[in-house]
């Protein structure tokens, strides 16, 4: 009799031959610390043997052979968007009558097995990621991480050797993909760390902007060499979760331990090979025998000194810092005392709507913009004010090259003493930068200046050769441009002209 979890022949990818995190080209990093002790410490060391199990692949979810692979869906199983029809479709009628009829429902944070009936994957886990609303910030994040940590304990259980994630912060649901991406990271990071032994392959598959997000993440908590750990420790956030990934709320921390003598008798103290052998991997948390792993229960140098040696090793670049924000505070105020209403007229930088990840979009249209004639110094107190309460979360930028002459052309020297004005929250939180109509000259211009100037944004210039391309990544409704944009659109390329194939490389 046939194993009834087999899938008929179909075009497969072969997981093993898909190329390691480990395998991967590691940049150069030129780091210059004044005093070696001042030097941060990552909390993900680098670890060759973890790296070797990482895989970052762009594709469909649907043909790899790992043993199992993830489904992010709604509570009733039944979200309608491409991946998830095309998982549906290629899986068979069968998978559908088991979710209907046996799984039925599956709660936020929580993960579902299914077998994978006619896919190359032998089983499907299914999960729900919560809807990212900022007023909730927190209750989202623990519920993605409590949405990893099911699936990964299922991996677990069944003590499946490989498994391939899709990215369960969807931007249907509003999550930021930059920080959705944080969590889902160190949660498997911290997964291998424990776990390690028991599974193969993990396989991140991203398509479109969470591709360039996982580049630029995955060194972060998977370092491929000891340099690389030591730049990553300075681009970590604060907050990169306890043990296990998930987020820490400071404040809660001591209300959550119960006594430890009362603990004991409750739960007569497990031995350590019991716990060793326990499938749950948050079990040690339910238990008294945890105390000590918990950050709270630790014994930790005197306050004060520990806030001397602090104060006595702020390093060079914090003080930079420092400098950077009080003179980004006197423009920010200057810009409230000054009249700036002729650079509103220009209508060449302004918000308009929101991309398809919920991210406000600013506009800047360099056509309007004359370079030659302006006052960069009233253009400068303008995007500061605009910008300030824009990039205290993730946002994108939309620069519209179309018809520009030499005239609207911003002077290099400018873009970097204004690169050096603004303060950090403007590059940590810029999801991407997206080049309209450009021409060779913008992208000589935008290659020198990002390679000898900002290295760490590289990553994030998107050019963009006409709208339709730009429409998969902000909706039509949500972009207000002049009518010459989209009358240049049509004369230059036509109607129609949206290929997939070249979207996969913008």
């Amino acid at each position: 009799m046939d194993d009834p979890l087999a899938a008929p022949t179909q075009a497969t990818v072969d997981h093993t031959k898909l190329v390691r995190w480990n395998q991967t080209n590691v940049p150069e990093y030129n780091m210059v610390i004044d005093n070696p002790d001042d030097k941060k410490k990552s909390p993900f060391a680098y670890n060759r043997e973890i790296n070797q199990k990482i895989v970052l692949w762009s594709g469909d979810i649907t043909a790899l052979d790992t043993e199992a692979i993830l489904h992010s869906t709604n509570e009733t199983l039944s979200d309608v968007y491409p991946a998830s029809e095309r998982l549906l479709k290629r899986a068979g009628p069968d998978l559908q009558k088991d979710l209907s009829s046996n799984v039925k429902v599956c709660r936020t944070g929580e993960a579902r097995l299914t077998k994978g009936y006619q896919l190359p994957a032998r089983y499907v886990i299914h999960t729900v990621g919560p809807r990212y609303n900022l007023k909730y910030k927190t209750a989202a994040e623990s519920a993605l991480f409590n949405s990893y940590r099911s699936v990964l304990q299922i991996v677990r259980e069944k003590q499946m050797s490989s498994v391939a994630l899709c990215c369960i912060h969807a931007s249907r649901r509003g999550y930021p993909p930059q920080e959705g991406a944080h969590i889902a990271l160190r949660t498997v990071r911290r997964f291998l760390e424990k776990y390690g032994d028991t599974i193969d392959t993990v396989v991140f598959v991203v398509t479109g902007e969470d591709e360039d997000v996982y580049i630029s993440l995955l060194p972060l908590y998977f370092p491929r060499s000891e340099h690389e750990e030591d730049f990553a420790a300075y681009q970590l956030p604060d907050d990169v979760g306890n043990e296990d990934g998930e987020p820490v709320i400071k404040e809660r921390q001591i209300r959550i331990m119960g006594k430890p003598a009362y603990e004991a008798q409750k739960f007569n103290w497990k031995s350590p090979e019991e716990l060793e052998e326990s499938i749950n991997i948050n079990e040690a948390f339910d238990t008294s025998i945890a105390v000590g792993a918990h950050s709270f229960s630790k014994m930790d140098d005197d306050i004060d000194k520990k806030r001397r040696i602090r104060l006595q090793y702020e390093t060079h670049i914090a003080l930079l810092n420092k400098e950077q924000y009080k003179r980004y505070e006197k423009w920010l105020k200057r810009s409230y005392q000054e009249d700036l209403s002729p650079m509103e007229s220009l209508r060449c930088l302004y918000q308009s709507g929101f991309d398809v990840y919920g991210r406000p979009v600013v506009v800047f249209i360099g056509r309007h913009f004359p370079a030659t004639k302006i006052d960069l110094d009233k253009f400068t107190l303008y995007l500061v004010q605009l910008m300030d309460n824009i990039v205290n979360k993730p946002y994108v930028i939309v620069y519209f090259h179309t018809l520009t002459q030499s005239d609207n052309h911003l002077d290099a020297g400018y873009l970097r003493s204004l690169y050096n004005l603004l303060d950090s929250r403007y590059k940590q939180n810029l999801g991407a930068v997206y080049v309209v109509h450009p021409t060779f000259w913008s992208k000589v211009m935008t290659w020198f200046f990002m390679t000898f100037n900002t290295t760490d944004l590289k990553s994030r210039i998107h050019n963009i050769p006409g709208l339709e391309y730009l429409f998969k990544r902000i909706p039509m409704d949500q972009l207000d441009i002049p009518d010459f944009i989209s009358d240049y659109d049509i004369q230059v390329h036509g109607t129609r002209y949206y290929n997939p194939d070249v979207d996969k490389n913008l």
